[in-house]
């Protein structure tokens, strides 16, 4: 069974997994950030899936979707080097089997694609889908039928996190996690903080989700992915079903796809 190596190469994190063509296995996450190099890249490659059992000559394939330009050719080149197989970037060398109709459809986020191509793969029945990445941004995809419709780019958790801790002298860094069911009219600083984002983003959610769904025809589904999806999960119920790891599962459906 060819296994094949999944790099979902986002603005925070890079997610990697290893998949066949039956599923999506083990995943793993490196930050994007850091300084890599193609060893330095591969070193800490070779490392997971050493911790495997998996190593050079294994993979049939890498298969990408990188919304950072700049890393993907380091991760071919350690790909290259370390685990000796091709790399096949999306959706340039394997497209997904949605009509795009983005008014400009090469500016479509690979990644915003590729969550609705995978919504879609594994939710075939509605007839309209959203789905949520809660990401570095937070963005709305909608699909009708096999369409890819286009949707919001709105604020992400952490970055709005981050520009507000660091942008003023007396708000702290918080943890973003909550006990409560309802937002608590916070007395002190770090529970008005995190009451604020967690519910904020909640009704957020819920209101363009609402707001979306009434363009579209119905039943309709939303997805949500992404770091902070298990989180708005447990205050809301907007979200129909999470998936953590929807572009890892897209690209594995969009690989196998264009192999059949």
């Amino acid at each position: 069974m060819q296994r094949i190596l999944l790099a979902d190469i986002g603005n925070t994190c890079i997610k990697l997994g290893l998949a066949d063509t039956s599923g999506l296995g083990e995943t793993w996450s490196l930050p994007t950030r850091m300084p890599h190099t193609a060893d330095s890249l591969g070193l800490a490659l070779a490392g997971l899936l050493g911790g495997a059992g998996l190593g050079r000559g294994d993979f049939a394939v890498c298969a990408v979707c990188s919304v950072v330009p700049d890393l993907t050719p380091v991760l071919r080149d350690a790909v290259g080097r370390y685990l000796a197989c091709p790399v096949l970037n999306f959706p340039e060398d394997f497209a997904p089997g949605l009509e795009n109709r983005y008014d400009h459809p090469g500016q479509v986020g690979a990644d915003r694609l590729l969550a609705a191509f995978a919504a879609r793969r594994l939710f075939p029945e509605p007839a309209s889908l959203i789905s949520v990445d809660f990401g570095t941004a937070t963005t709305f995809d909608c699909v009708t039928g096999d369409a890819y419709l286009g949707g919001l780019i709105c604020p992400g958790v952490l970055s709005s996190h981050g520009a507000l801790a660091t942008g003023t002298a007396k708000l702290p860094r918080i943890s973003l996690e909550v006990d409560a069911d309802a937002p608590l009219i916070g007395s002190n600083t770090s529970t008005s903080m995190r009451h604020g984002f967690v519910f904020g983003f909640a009704a957020m959610t819920e209101g363009l989700c609402a707001r979306l769904r009434m363009q579209l025809p119905g039943p309709c589904l939303v997805i949500g992915t992404g770091g902070f999806a298990q989180a708005i999960a447990a205050v809301s119920a907007c979200l129909d079903h999470v998936r953590p790891d929807l572009i890892l599962e897209g690209l594995r459906l969009a690989w196998k796809q264009s192999r059949s």
